[in-house]
């Protein structure tokens, strides 16, 4: 069984900006994400992005905006030998109706933890909302609420090896 630390995107991943970010000159990774990945990628644990985009469904953004904006960001990972798992994201938005998908709800979980054999006592979720803890709980992971925009590496003392 695999080790993953599920990350939010939006305030953990990269910068939350107070407005949907789907462009790719909008994009900018939270300080010391890179060595984040770096530090928890020796200890074992792989990282999956799980993610809301709303903006799609509302018809800001498309899905190839965000698919553009994801490889974007494996790209700059993939700069320094980082690499993402997967990235999940849900595309609906609660104004149109209940989604079973979309945080907090754990589909997105539930499906990477089945399709990457993970060991969820041995795995946490990192966001930096209510809803997001409330998914990771939904499944049995441990729960780290970040503030929005803050550097990872302040929580790896969070992270048992």
């Amino acid at each position: 069984m695999s080790k993953v630390i599920f990350l939010d995107r939006d305030g953990v991943v990269n910068e939350e900006r107070g407005d949907y970010t789907w462009r790719i000159e909008d994009f900018r990774l939270t300080i010391g994400l890179k060595r984040f990945i770096r530090l928890v990628q020796v200890k074992g644990f792989e990282i999956i992005i799980i993610s809301n985009q709303g903006g799609i469904e509302k018809g800001i953004y498309t899905l190839e905006d965000v698919e553009k904006v994801h490889q974007f960001l494996k790209d700059e990972l993939a700069k320094e030998n980082l690499y993402l798992t997967d990235i999940y994201y849900c595309p609906h938005h609660p104004n149109s109706g209940k989604c079973l998908c979309r945080k907090p709800g754990s589909i997105m979980l539930e499906k990477a933890i089945a399709c990457y054999a993970v060991d969820v006592t041995e795995s946490y979720f990192i966001g930096d909302s209510n809803r997001d803890v409330e998914a990771g709980e939904r499944v049995g992971l441990t729960c780290i609420k970040v503030t929005a925009n803050d550097n990872l590496c302040d929580y790896l003392k969070f992270i048992k090896d």
